[in-house]
């Protein structure tokens, strides 16, 4: 910086025709003059370019701050939260898929980072008949279990689920564990849970039950409920419908701290 202004100033003098001798000597006097300065800017410049590389690496670490499980909780609730339906695939594979309605809204956050959400399902053409309603529980997982999440709906069953890789179209994944959870509808024994969080909004989900011979018996055989965001959202005037209060939400509460 220091040197290219000294150069600009030379190349001014010679071309304003002062005799060299002046020349040679105005050049010497500030050559003189000039040291110190010269000395002292390129101290400032050193004490900017440490600042400027302390600011840098100050804003990478903020900006790349690792993700902690709480986190992920919070993410994965608001991701789970509004209301969304199978339209698109029950129009292209009407024989196999129903036109659904899937609508959850947050209840309420417990002490621990824990959100319960209000989930129900139903009939697209019969939203206010939902045919199945329940609490799930969003919580970390353990720090001695592999996942980062759980999903747990209330006497039914847990999703473990696992931040997707870089590159991948999706946030989180999961299922519940082997073997699933006891389950007697239709003749069934056991029953199990696939969930998959999209970056886009789309949740899939597959449940799918089975005899003491592993034979189905209940659910989607050829692939995951496909649900995406509905054009608008709301929750005003939500009722938590009969047999679900805030005594359920308590319980909930007490089970999970």
């Amino acid at each position: 910086m220091v040197d290219g202004i000294c150069l600009r100033e030379e190349e001014m003098s010679s071309c304003s025709g002062a005799p060299a001798s002046y020349t040679d000597n105005n050049n010497k006097a500030r050559s003189g003059s000039g040291s110190g300065s010269g000395r002292g800017s390129k101290v400032t410049n050193a004490v900017l370019k440490a600042l400027c590389v302390a600011g840098g690496v100050f804003l990478i670490r903020k900006f790349t701050k690792p993700t902690t499980r709480q986190d992920q909780t919070r993410i994965v609730a608001e991701a789970l939260c509004g209301e969304k339906s199978s339209s698109e695939q029950a129009a292209g594979h009407p024989m196999t898929y129903f036109n659904l309605r899937m609508l959850t809204c947050p209840a309420t956050t417990i002490v621990n980072g824990s959100r319960v959400l209000y989930f129900e399902q139903a009939f697209w053409r019969t939203p206010k008949k939902p045919y199945r309603q329940r609490f799930f529980v969003v919580k970390p997982c353990p720090k001695e279990m592999k996942c980062d999440v759980e999903d747990i709906a209330e006497h039914l069953n847990t999703v473990y689920l696992s931040k997707c890789e870089k590159g991948r179209r999706c946030l989180y994944q999961g299922s519940t564990p082997l073997g699933g959870f006891p389950n007697s509808w239709n003749g069934a024994t056991h029953c199990t849970s696939e969930l998959t969080i999209y970056r886009n909004g789309e949740i899939h989900c597959w449940d799918r039950a089975y005899d003491d011979e592993g034979n189905q018996v209940w659910g989607v055989r050829e692939g995951p409920y496909e649900f995406k965001p509905a054009p608008t959202t709301t929750f005003r005037g939500l009722s938590f419908p009969l047999g679900f209060s805030s005594s359920s939400i308590g319980n909930l509460q007490s089970k999970s701290v």
